[in-house]
């Protein structure tokens, strides 16, 4: 069920000192805008005047910011607030989704990535999690393994570690639980994500408010969000992106001589437009702010083998019952 939006508004404050003239930026900071996800209003500013160019990414809302900065200070200001509708779920009647009937734009999640191995990590996470269940709770348990079995450490791994690493390092942070357990649902046929925020509720004692990344598994036909390092409130997070790991996510890519000397990110709930101030809160139920209805894509092939698939009833979902092909009269 859907939930009466909650709103919510961060600020990002980003400073580089650019070593030499033509260094190029991509960020994301920027809201997404998607159906569950409302910008109510957003200020952006620059301190160098200089062309800005904005593109949004097709299939995942993420909005990027591209710049070529001159030599000196540069100064990035974003500010949002948004409204997100959540959708909960009981967990207990989410099953997953089979291979055969996966849309095709979230194929891409299902296979290994730069930093998720999920065919390295596939004979361990058949052999811890093979045998569940397979639905949402299967997913939970290797979000829950993750949170147990990895220790939060700041600065304990670096920009190229993988979840292979991880997994032998046994700790990390955020990326790094959130790459681990895209490897492992990767690795037991479950579509993963790495998806991007702010850490909304995290302790203060973690350092201050910081990006934050987390997960989505796509389950019963839609992405279901699950936070692995469990140092953040999922209810707490806006959007910004979501990618097959963190190559594809970055809140800021940069092509040049550059130093980064500070970064400063707040969050906090509002009251919503009808006056009522709405706090993101832990819940056990499945959440999401997936608006789901997503596109198969699949067209039947043109082979007479999908012909007759098709007339079989093969061209919808696939039930787990296999048709015997018929046999041809002998002349």
């Amino acid at each position: 069920m859907s939930a009466v939006p909650l709103r919510l508004r961060y600020e990002v404050e980003l400073r580089y000192e650019v070593q030499a003239s033509g260094a190029d930026f991509i960020f994301n900071v920027q809201a997404a805008r998607t159906p569950q996800q409302t910008v109510v209003e957003e200020g952006l500013f620059v301190s160098q005047h200089l062309p800005l160019q904005g593109y949004t990414e097709p299939a995942t809302a993420g909005r990027f910011l591209r710049l070529r900065a001159c030599t000196g200070e540069l100064t990035l200001r974003y500010h949002a607030t948004v409204d997100v509708t959540h959708r909960t779920d009981d967990p207990g009647g989410i099953a997953e989704t089979w291979v055969p009937n996966l849309p095709g734009p979230v194929l891409p999640y299902l296979y290994p990535s730069r930093y998720c191995e999920s065919d390295v990590l596939n004979a361990f996470a058949m052999r811890e999690f093979g045998s569940l269940w397979q639905g949402y709770s299967r997913v939970q348990a290797i979000c829950d393994w993750v949170q147990r079995h990895v220790a939060f450490v700041s600065g304990s791994s670096i920009g190229t570690t993988s979840a292979a690493q991880t997994l032998q390092q046994r700790q990390g942070v955020c990326r790094d639980f959130a790459h681990l357990m895209i490897a492992l649902c990767r690795g037991v046929n479950i579509p993963a994500r790495f998806t991007t925020g702010l850490d909304y509720g995290a302790d203060p004692a973690l350092g201050p408010t910081d990006f934050h990344a987390y997960v989505e598994a796509f389950l019963g036909g839609r992405w279901y969000m699950f936070d692995p390092s469990g140092t953040a409130i999922p209810m707490g997070f806006v959007r910004l992106t979501s990618g097959r790991d963190a190559a594809d996510s970055a809140y800021a890519s940069i092509f040049g001589n550059v130093l980064p000397t500070t970064q400063r990110m707040e969050i906090v709930a509002l009251a919503g437009s009808d006056g009522v101030l709405r706090e993101p809160v832990r819940t056990s139920q499945a959440l999401s702010t997936d608006a789901g209805g997503l596109q198969s894509g699949w067209t039947p092939a043109s082979t007479s083998a999908a012909a007759s698939s098709a007339a079989a009833g093969g061209s919808g979902a696939w039930t787990g019952d296999c048709v015997s092909p018929k046999k041809e009269k002998a002349s």
